[in-house]
C-alpha cells in the first residue's frame, strides 16, 4: 500500500494534537476534548472514514504548570500503532523528540508501527524547544536552533541509514559517538516514511529543505504564504532538486452560520479561555516583552487561546472552504486541524465544507 500522504489527491487535510487533552484550546469549558484513548479511537475510525489524510500527533513529556492545558498527552509512538491497527486508509504520524530517544530504538519503533499499518505510518521529527522538558530528562537545551537542528541532523542521518543499510556499519559522529555493528530489521514497509518538520526558524526551515517531505509553519495570510511556499520550493531544489511541501496549522469553528461560529469562539476563547495558561505557554515558546511588542503578544493571545496561534477558520461552511481554497491557490499544500471537540464537530466539518474543496477542484474525493 502507498502511504496515502504520498498519493495525488490535491490539498491534504489531517487532524492536529488529538492525542492530548484540550487539543489545541486553552480554554476552561467542560466540553473541551478529553485525549483519552476511547475517544482518540474513535476519532481515528471516523477521520479514516470521511476520508481526512492524516493524524498528527504533540509529543509532550510534562504539563504546563498552573493551567489544565495538556494534563494528559498520550506518547505518540505507541499511540500511532494503536491508531494504525483501528483504521484502514488514513496516514499515522508519530512525533518524535530527536534529543529525547535514542535513533536505533527510534528507526526500531517506528518501523514497527509502519508494520502494524501496512506501509501509513510517517515521523514528525522535533528538535526540541521547551527547556523544562530537557530538564525533565536530566539534559541541557542547546542555546541557539542551529545546535538543536544538527543534533536532529545527526540522529535522523543514523535512523535512515539503519533503514536503508543492507549490512551493519559503525558511526562515529559528534553528538552518537562510538556506535558499532548498527543493524536493524524489520524496516518500513516501503523502505522509508513520509517525514514532517515543524518549524519557524532558518535553521529549521533549512533542516526541512534537507530531510522533510513537509514542512509545517506558520502562514498568516496567503499572500505570506505564497512568499513561504517559493523560498521553500529554491531552497528544497538546491539539495538535488527536492520537493517539499509546505503545510500550516489552523483551528477550526465551522457552524451553519457565522454568527454561531463566532459565538462559540468568544465562549471558549474570550469569556472561559485560560487566560494563565495562555501567557504560561508563550512565554513556554519565547513569546515575551524581551522578544515581541506589546501590541505583538496582545494580537498572539486570543490566537493561543483559541487553537495555539494557528490560523483561524472561524465561520459557515462556505466562508471556511473559502480560506482553505485561498491558501491552497497560493501554493500551500495542505493543513492540520484542532477542534475543540474533535468527535462532536468534525462530521459537520467534512460533510460540509470538503465537498466544497472538492468543487473548488483543490481535493479529489477518496478513491476518485
Amino acid at each position: 500500500m502507498e502511504n496515502g500522504m504520498f498519493a495525488d489527491n490535491g490539498f491534504k487535510l489531517g487532524l492536529f494534537a488529538p492525542n492530548a487533552s484540550s487539543g489545541l484550546a486553552i480554554t476552561t469549558i467542560p466540553e473541551r476534548w478529553s485525549g483519552n484513548w476511547a475517544d482518540n479511537r474513535a476519532l481515528a475510525v471516523l477521520a479514516d472514514r470521511l476520508g481526512l489524510d492524516f493524524l498528527l500527533p504533540v509529543g509532550r513529556w510534562i504539563g504546563w504548570p498552573g493551567t489544565t492545558f495538556h494534563d494528559s498527552v498520550l506518547e505518540t509512538i505507541t499511540w500511532a500503532g494503536g491508531m494504525l491497527a483501528v483504521t484502514e486508509r488514513i496516514s499515522v504520524f508519530a512525533t518524535v523528540h530527536s534529543a529525547l530517544l535514542p535513533p536505533v530504538v527510534a528507526a526500531k519503533q517506528l518501523a514497527t508501527v509502519d508494520r502494524i499499518g501496512d506501509g501509513r505510518a510517517g515521523l514528525n521529527i522535533v528538535a526540541g524547544w521547551y527547556q523544562a522538558e530537557y530538564e525533565a530528562f536530566g539534559l541541557d537545551l542547546p542555546g541557539s536552533p542551529a545546535q538543536r537542528y544538527a543534533h536532529a541532523q545527526e540522529w535522523w542521518d543514523v535512523v535512515r541509514t539503519l533503514w536503508s543499510s543492507e549490512e551493519p556499519f559503525d558511526h562515529d559522529g559528534e553528538f552518537f559517538p562510538g556506535l558499532t555493528g548498527l543493524h536493524t530489521s524489520p524496516r518500513p514497509v516501503a523502505g522509508r516514511l513520509p517525514v514532517i518538520n515543524a518549524a519557524v526558524s532558518e535553521a529549521g526551515r533549512g533542516f526541512a529543505t534537507r530531510n522533510a517531505d513537509f514542512l509545517l509553519t506558520a502562514a498568516f495570510d496567503p499572500q505570506r504564504g505564497s512568499a513561504l511556499v517559493d523560498g521553500v520550493e529554491r531552497a528544497a531544489a538546491q539539495h538535488g532538486g527536492r520537493r517539499v511541501t509546505v503545510m500550516s496549522n489552523a483551528y477550526v469553528v465551522c457552524r451553519p452560520t457565522r454568527s454561531e461560529a463566532e459565538e462559540f469562539l468568544r465562549y471558549y476563547a474570550e469569556e472561559n479561555a485560560d487566560w494563565q495558561g495562555v501567557d504560561t505557554v508563550m512565554s513556554g515558546q519565547g513569546i515575551n516583552p524581551q522578544s515581541f511588542s506589546e501590541a505583538q503578544i496582545r494580537m498572539f493571545r486570543p490566537r493561543f487561546a483559541a487553537g495555539h496561534g494557528g490560523l483561524p477558520l472561524v465561520g459557515s461552511p462556505d466562508d471556511i472552504a473559502a480560506t482553505i481554497v485561498s491558501f491552497a491557490r497560493a501554493g500551500l499544500g495542505g493543513l492540520a486541524l484542532s477542534f475543540v471537540d474533535y468527535l462532536g464537530e468534525l462530521e459537520f466539518f467534512a460533510s460540509e465544507v470538503i465537498p466544497r474543496l472538492e468543487k473548488a477542484g483543490i481535493r479529489r474525493p477518496v478513491g476518485g
